[in-house]
């Protein structure tokens, strides 16, 4: 059955009228439709191609043909109840079972990052028999009211923090508390974390879990200091909690050099729980909790039985063991150290030729461009970030994203095929939008005999499009 197609205009105007207006469009002052994709390109309704910077959900690439075979194949024989006795989901957790440390051995799948940070939060409170949670400034843990609650990123603009929520101060070594010339920001920023606990203790409360992102990607592509996450586990354990690494956004190789985000922080460390989403399923709605024995018996024992009709079942399970067979068939961890160590030194190159550019960090295929009107105070420079957003789409057709608590992080995590040449393009085309605002900038300040500082480049009163 062949369905209808839409003009562009047409599927606006029905959008606007049936879906909430909550559920905001990118671009939505002039929205692409797009219709097909492939590996990293997206295409539109005209065929024109663009470059997919966004997303880090479709992991191995766009409509790769081994998931849309495996999926195929096994809708064809079987989709059904995850209650009934099947291989795949025992298949995919072995698997995924091998890529962790040893004693992150018990597996719950569910359908989303959201509900795997739920469970996440029940496992955590139902083991230490604890309410409290300690969350980093600035993030996002997922929609539902409970993942709400531990993130301030969203809770500040709602109902607000509430009494058993704890934040603590991201880990920023570019504008943060303790920034790059501190002698030990790891220790230091753990040690923020030793004092809310102590401040939590005085309150006569007791914490059940430290939540966190392995790489913070809302707060703004942050790369947390070497040695950080073991101070704060050791903290956290000692208080009577467990240690949460939210893999969502970060796992699966993403970071090039290791499978797991956290393991960035040394072959030491190891959370009590993990969280996984978006990629693993390359789009198709497929998550995961992994965590202990101790944790899960802790959970069995409350009497109470966990059930998730379809997480983990046949259909998703067969598209999660092809993602893995292709992340190692092609080398995608290896791919993604390569083009992000190149991506990541063409903008640290640009960075000397542009004032605007703050900061450049990552780590493999999550890198994040800081743009500030001033270096040295580090205002940041949120309405160029947008115009950046703007003209890259509009001029390049090239899809990028801001984040970071004032907007002003462009940020690529592209699918994890993203080349060498894609990389390369990505760059020559900021480079010439960051160009052509300086010189837009000099120019309005010559003809206003304004004085001559392009430190401020960029968040100027003009529009550039």
């Amino acid at each position: 059955m062949a369905f209808e197609k839409l003009r562009k205009e047409e599927t606006l105007a029905m959008r606007k009228r049936l879906i909430g207006q909550s559920c905001r469009l990118f671009y939505s002052d002039e929205p692409v439709k797009i219709i097909k994709a492939r590996g990293q390109y997206l295409f539109d309704e005209n065929d024109k191609r663009y470059l997919d910077c966004i997303s880090n959900v479709h992991h191995v690439g766009h409509c790769h043909p081994s998931i849309t075979k495996a999926a195929a194949e096994q809708m064809d024989l079987l989709n059904t109840n995850a209650r009934f006795l099947h291989d795949n989901i025992v298949m995919y957790a072995d698997r995924l079972a091998a890529t962790l440390p040893e004693k992150l051995c018990v597996f719950y799948f569910v359908n989303s990052g959201s509900e795997a940070n739920d469970l996440a939060l029940r496992l955590a409170q139902q083991y230490t028999q604890h309410q409290d949670v300690i969350v980093l400034d600035h993030a996002y843990h997922g929609h539902l009211m409970s993942l709400i609650d531990i993130s301030p990123y969203k809770f500040r603009k709602l109902a607000g923090q509430k009494e058993w929520v704890h934040v603590a101060p991201l880990p920023d070594t570019y504008r943060g508390i303790y920034r790059e010339d501190h002698p030990n920001p790891g220790q230091a920023y753990a040690d923020t974390v030793k004092d809310l606990i102590e401040e939590v203790h005085r309150k006569g409360r007791k914490i059940s879990a430290f939540f966190a992102e392995s790489l913070p990607s809302v707060g703004g592509q942050i790369i947390l200091p070497q040695g950080y996450s073991t101070k704060v586990a050791e903290y956290v354990r000692s208080a009577g909690g467990v240690f949460v690494a939210d893999e969502v956004q970060t796992g699966f190789g993403r970071v090039g050099s290791h499978f797991w985000a956290f393991q960035l922080q040394g072959e030491g460390f190891c959370p009590d729980i993990v969280t996984m989403g978006k990629p693993m399923g390359n789009g198709h709605p497929l998550a995961c909790v992994a965590t202990t024995v101790e944790i899960a018996g802790a959970f069995t024992a409350n009497g109470v039985e966990y059930f998730n009709t379809f997480g983990g079942n046949p259909v998703s399970c067969a598209i999660g063991l092809a993602v893995l067979d292709v992340i190692e068939k092609e080398d995608l961890r290896g791919n993604a150290t390569r083009v992000g160590a190149h991506l990541k030194d063409l903008l640290t190159k640009l960075q000397t030729q542009h004032q605007i550019i703050g900061d450049v960090r990552g780590v493999g295929l999550f890198v994040g461009l800081e743009l500030v009107s001033d270096r040295d105070q580090k205002t940041p420079a949120t309405e160029t970030a947008a115009r950046v957003v703007k003209r890259y789409r509009k001029e390049d057709q090239i899809c990028v994203s801001t984040d970071g608590p004032w907007e002003n992080v462009v940020k690529f995590k592209p699918p994890m095929c993203f080349s060498m040449e894609d990389a390369e393009l990505a760059v020559r085309c900021i480079d010439r939008i960051l160009t052509d605002q300086t010189s837009s900038f000099i120019s309005l300040r010559t003809c206003c005999r304004l004085p001559l500082n392009t430190d401020h480049c960029g968040d100027s009163v003009f529009e550039m499009d």
